[in-house]
């Protein structure tokens, strides 16, 4: 028996219009960022959802910019949004601006008032915030609510002239000051903006509210589906009143639950507090949540789709867990990177049985999920670093890595058996004085030895060094709307969000790794080659995530 599809709440809904005959069987959507800030992974899951509907229904989706709020806008933010569609794996069928339809917006609002539907209002915003009432209080009628539609005219055709100052008058709906729902109580549709748009330069000083212009240029541009997140739930009434009024096509908004992740924040007005306040470098800072940022720390496209895919769609808001993106990251990595080792904080062995000036190389496979790549060739020689974690002198029960008189097998090398420890006058460890077993050589071992633990090392007389960037969460409590009193948000930001390590050793090979690259570095977590290796003349790597979630146990 074949398994029965289970298909989402907004699928269902698109199935019941192409029962119906109501769009003609049509799916047409639309991704409307407004071009203010870089792109973040909720917004990816708004850009999974409105391609994928469209792929699954053999429909179109549109890009559009909702750019009608000139102050906050730039053309780098559309740059950047239109790099981080393509790099998550779509193309649009039609790219679009809200200032594309700015002279059919005002056209429509010049009818509206002619209908006798809106008004120019010459309160100012905390007059009409002050009247507008509670959800349980009417609101009470602007002293402007009933001017004529022959002032009403003249007056917006001298706001749109630039006659008057900002802040002076706006255009309102006239719905009802009483209606249960606030958006609905004669909401503004047009103020007065004196700011230069990256797009029509000074050519208009009044703008639409993002409520007027939204449903309308989805009317404009046939949309079927106006896919919005849940807090437009309460923006419909006035979107569908919008569109009756002026008595054209009408698309359908369905809203869904915004993506909230664990340890981060979404708010793009936080995110650029983050970025402004210097508490991150940039807005690709690979601890942000921003799509440039998951790029850059080494998230690949599908991990992020997979991710949009097992959250699913939900009508209710809640919060998901970060470790579910980790494990969709670990899960892709796992298949395609490249295997490697790196010594972090490097700690010298001298192999003294190893003879002086002999060096060999050992076999070990590129990636073990995909055999058929092949093996790579590993230096190994007299001389090689292993981590400063992986030996103790005094260790506690249960530790199977080197220890004084313990042995330990070297990953794809030989069983070594540590000799004499090392110390400054401070007595910190500089050096481990070990022997080796020539017919241990992992592969052909015929020692007999049997050890418990192997670690990665790296030959010093073929190492290179990096920096490598240690990137864990940017906060320390996974849900930030849970603030204790008197407490700023940003109190909570993770010390140990980043450590920086100057000099670690990584096999020599790496030297010709790509910007972007990604690779495991075996026992340590997969990263991420760091543009700046390309300005620092050093290699830099950012690491994307730790082979486990090692969070859930420290915390």
């Amino acid at each position: 028996m074949e398994a029965t599809e289970h298909k989402n709440f907004i699928e269902q809904i698109i199935d019941s219009h192409n029962e119906s005959g109501r769009f003609q069987k049509r799916v047409h959507t639309r991704f409307p960022p407004e071009p203010n800030g870089y792109l973040h992974i909720g917004h990816a899951k708004s850009i999974c959802l409105n391609f994928g509907l469209a792929q699954k229904y053999n429909g179109k989706c549109n890009l559009r910019f909702d750019d009608t709020n000139p102050e906050t806008e730039d053309v780098e933010y559309v740059e950047s949004i239109r790099n981080d569609v393509r790099w998550l794996g779509f193309q649009w069928d039609g790219e679009f601006f809200a200032s594309d339809y700015f002279d059919q917006l005002y056209q429509w609002a010049e009818q509206l008032i002619m209908k006798g539907k809106a008004y120019v209002d010459d309160q100012s915003a905390e007059q009409i915030a002050a009247t507008r009432g509670t959800p349980t209080v009417p609101g009470k009628e602007s002293p402007f609510r009933n001017r004529s539609v022959e002032e009403n005219l003249d007056l917006f055709r001298r706001m749109k002239a630039g006659e008057f100052e900002e802040g002076s008058r706006v255009l309102r709906a006239k719905i009802d000051m009483s209606s249960p729902n606030m958006h609905m109580r004669d909401p503004v549709l047009y103020r007065i903006k004196k700011a230069r748009h990256h797009r029509t330069g000074d050519r208009w000083c009044i703008y639409p509210m993002y409520d007027f212009a939204h449903g309308l240029c989805d009317s404009i541009e046939g949309i079927t589906h106006s896919i919005c997140t849940l807090e437009f739930e309460v923006h419909r009434p006035l979107y569908d009143w919008l569109i009756e009024q002026l008595g054209i096509y009408h698309p359908q908004q369905i809203e869904f639950a915004r993506l909230n992740l664990s340890y981060t924040v979404m708010s793009k007005r936080k995110l650029l507090e983050l970025v402004e306040g210097k508490y991150v470098n940039s807005w690709d800072d690979p601890r942000l949540p921003t799509i440039s940022g998951l790029r850059r720390r080494g998230y690949t496209p599908a991990a992020i789709r997979h991710f949009a895919d097992k959250i699913g769609v939900a009508k209710r808001d809640n919060i998901i867990d970060v470790a579910l993106l980790e494990f969709c990251i670990r899960e892709d990595l796992n298949k395609i990177a490249p295997r490697t080792m790196a010594v972090l904080r490097p700690l010298k062995v001298v192999i003294t049985n190893y003879p002086e000036g002999q060096t060999e190389e050992v076999s070990a496979l590129i990636n073990p999920e995909m055999p058929q790549l092949g093996s790579r060739l590993v230096p190994f020689g007299r001389e090689i670093y292993i981590e400063q974690d992986d030996f103790m002198e005094n260790p506690p029960k249960g530790y199977f890595r080197l220890t004084p008189g313990g042995e330990v097998r070297l990953k794809y090398a030989y069983i070594i058996r540590c000799e004499e420890v090392i110390k400054d006058a401070a007595g910190n460890i500089t050096e481990l004085r070990c022997i080796y077993f020539p017919e241990s050589k992992s592969g052909s071992d015929t020692s007999g030895k049997k050890v418990k633990g192997t670690i990665h090392w790296v030959a010093a007389h073929e190492a290179a060094s990096a920096e490598v960037r240690l990137y864990d969460r940017l906060f320390t409590i996974p849900d930030l709307s849970d603030i204790p009193e008197g407490k700023d948000w940003k109190d909570f930001i993770n010390p140990h969000s980043l450590e920086v390590i100057p000099d670690a050793k990584i096999e020599k090979n790496m030297l010709q790794a790509s910007i972007g690259s990604i690779w495991q570095f075996e026992r340590l977590g997969y990263f991420c080659t760091d543009p700046d290796t390309n300005k620092s003349n050093k290699l830099v790597f950012n690491r994307t995530v730790t082979l486990k979630d090692t969070w859930a146990k420290a915390h």
